[in-house]
């Protein structure tokens, strides 16, 4: 009846989203999701600060505004970002992070081109790229971070139109990529005309290890375009994230968001402007990170204590995510389902990865759950995986 686009072929919806369902379900312990904890969201914080804003400027935060987004607002971002701003740079407010990877495939990408992805990736980005009928290839992840070697090996065998990378606390991987990498990453993009898509939502979630530069400080040629957001740290609901790249692809952000949603909120981005410049906004991320180490601990340390020995896990230094590897005869998929039926829920791997196969490997949250629900749900899923090893 309906002649559907064939660029929906073979494109399903998210493992995740499908999984949501199964959170209303009494007593079901999730590991699944990928989103901060709504107990720590500064929601009493942001109630005031909305009421002020609508009180005193609602005439203009209400009224429709450029696209690009709220001058001010963009001013203290430039101004936030100036270590990693080049002259030729520019900033578009998005309406969450996720947009700009949709604009990204958009601006970039013709029938059948080949884009690379680290392999595991973000399901969303994939499911964006397939979307936008990219012919997507794929890079191993080391502990620490993309295969340098090979990215310069497929770089040389598909002439890539840009690399796809989440260099700090992966997801789902929760790896991050070494400070020599990233300039061997950058340095090999620059050297070949790939341009890179720097995707880089959980950086300031950080629990140990140091601190790195973004790839796009090493931007000297125009060719990184950096995504950042709002929602892992203030809130998701927000939808408050921007780009910074190269003008001239800024500038095709900016049609694109017209035809889009013309431009992200005036309210929720004077909002964040307003927690950002009102000095809350280092002290929540402080707070968040102190909470959420305690978790990423408790989970770890969950794992190694209830999951077989030979069931190998990521050591994450910040970000939301946990990776496991199985026993290669265990599939994931199966233990997924006897783990629901115990209620206890996380996400399977195979997703996550462009090429297929991995059906040892699943995804866990530590971020939602309470330390005492992390304790009791990987101890059943330990009992269980055991059971299937």
């Amino acid at each position: 009846m309906y002649r559907f686009a064939k660029r929906f072929d073979g494109v399903g919806g998210s493992e995740i989203r499908k999984i949501f369902g199964l959170l209303a379900v009494p007593d079901m312990i999730s590991f699944a999701g990928g989103n901060p904890s709504p107990e720590l969201f500064p929601e009493e914080t942001l109630a005031e600060i909305s009421e002020e804003i609508i009180a005193e400027n609602g005439k203009s935060v209400l009224q429709y505004g450029g696209t690009l987004g709220v001058p001010a607002f963009i001013e203290l971002l430039k101004y936030r970002n100036e270590d990693i701003m080049k002259e030729t740079d520019d900033l578009v407010v998005l309406s969450g992070s996720s947009q700009g990877i949709d604009f990204f495939a958009h601006t970039m990408i013709e029938k059948g081109d080949v884009i690379l992805a680290e392999s595991p990736s973000f399901l969303g980005a994939l499911q964006t790229f397939r979307l936008a009928d990219a012919d997507i290839k794929t890079v191993s992840m080391q502990p620490d971070g993309i295969d340098t070697a090979e990215l310069e090996e497929k770089i040389k065998q598909y002439n890539p139109k840009f690399l796809y990378t989440i260099p700090t606390f992966q997801n789902p991987s929760g790896i991050t990529m070494s400070g020599q990498k990233r300039q061997k990453v950058y340095d090999t993009c620059e050297k070949y005309g790939v341009l890179i898509l720097e995707d880089d939502p959980y950086a300031e979630l950080r629990y140990s290890g140091q601190p790195l530069e973004s790839i796009k400080s090493y931007d000297q040629s125009g060719i990184v375009c950096k995504l950042a957001s709002f929602s892992k740290t203030i809130s998701p609901g927000l939808r408050v994230g921007y780009a910074i790249a190269h003008k001239d692809i800024i500038a095709k952000f900016n049609l694109l968001k017209q035809g889009a949603d013309v431009h992200t909120s005036n309210l929720t981005q004077a909002m964040v402007m307003e927690f950002l410049k009102r000095g809350y906004y280092d002290g929540h991320v402080k707070m968040l990170c102190a909470e959420y180490k305690k978790q990423r601990d408790a989970m770890c340390g969950a794992i190694d204590k209830y999951f077989p020995q030979d069931a190998v896990r990521t050591d994450p230094e910040g970000g939301l995510f946990v990776w496991v590897t199985l026993p290669e005869k265990v599939n994931a998929r199966e233990v997924f389902d006897a783990c629901v039926a115990q209620k206890v829920a996380f996400v399977v791997g195979p997703p996550f990865f462009a090429e297929g196969g991995h059906e040892n490997t699943l995804r866990m949250n530590f971020s939602m759950p309470t330390i005492p629900d992390i304790e009791k749900g990987v101890e059943r899923m330990g009992q269980i995986i055991r059971e299937f090893v």
